[in-house]
C-alpha cells in the first residue's frame, strides 16, 4: 500500500482483525519511511454483474444506487441508515450467490421490498408504489390491506403472558 503522507510503498502491518460484519479484514499499517499509521480494509473481490432493466437496457449493478432508492423510500421515517446499508449488503450477497452475469431488475425489486417490509412498512408501500407503478389510489389501498393481513415478525421476542 502507498503511504498517504509520503507516497512510500514500504509499510508493515501492525494489526489485522476481522471487521464487525465478518466480510472484510481491517489492517492497521505503519509506513516504514515516515512512521505514519493508517487503516486499510481488505475484502473479497466480487464478480461484477449487469442489471437488465425494463426495456432490456443493461447497466452495471451499483449497490449505492440501491441504497439511494431505499433512502428515498424511508425519507422522514425513523429508519437508521445502518439498517438500510445492512439490507443492501444482504441483497448484494444474495445476488452474488446466484452466480449470474446478468440479473433482471425483476429479481432485485422483490428482494428490496421484502427487506423494507421488515424495516418500515410505510417505506415498503412507497417503494412498492414506484416499483409496481401504481396508477391510482385503489392500488395503494390494496397493498396496505394486504399488509394488514400479513403478520410481520420483526425479530422481537414473542409475548409470554
Amino acid at each position: 500500500m502507498r503511504c498517504l503522507k509520503c507516497n512510500s510503498l514500504e509499510d508493515k502491518v501492525i494489526d489485522s482483525r476481522s471487521s464487525k460484519d465478518g466480510l472484510s479484514i481491517r489492517r492497521r499499517r505503519e509506513c516504514l519511511e515516515c512512521k505514519h499509521r493508517y487503516t486499510t480494509y481488505e475484502q473479497v473481490e466480487r464478480n461484477e454483474f449487469q442489471v437488465i432493466k425494463r426495456g432490456n437496457l443493461r447497466e452495471p449493478y451499483r449497490p449505492e444506487k440501491l441504497l439511494s432508492g431505499m433512502i428515498k423510500a424511508c425519507e422522514k421515517r425513523p429508519v437508521a441508515i445502518s439498517d438500510l446499508e445492512t439490507a443492501v449488503e444482504e441483497i448484494t450477497n444474495e445476488l452474488a450467490a446466484e452466480n449470474l452475469k446478468e440479473i433482471p431488475s425483476r429479481m432485485i425489486g422483490p428482494k428490496v421490498m421484502s427487506k423494507l417490509q421488515h424495516i418500515d412498512q410505510v417505506a415498503f408501500v412507497r417503494y412498492a408504489s414506484v416499483y409496481r407503478q401504481f396508477e391510482d389510489v385503489g392500488e395503494f389501498i390494496d397493498e396496505i390491506q394486504s399488509l394488514e393481513r400479513q403478520p410481520i415478525n420483526k425479530g422481537l421476542q414473542p409475548d409470554l403472558f
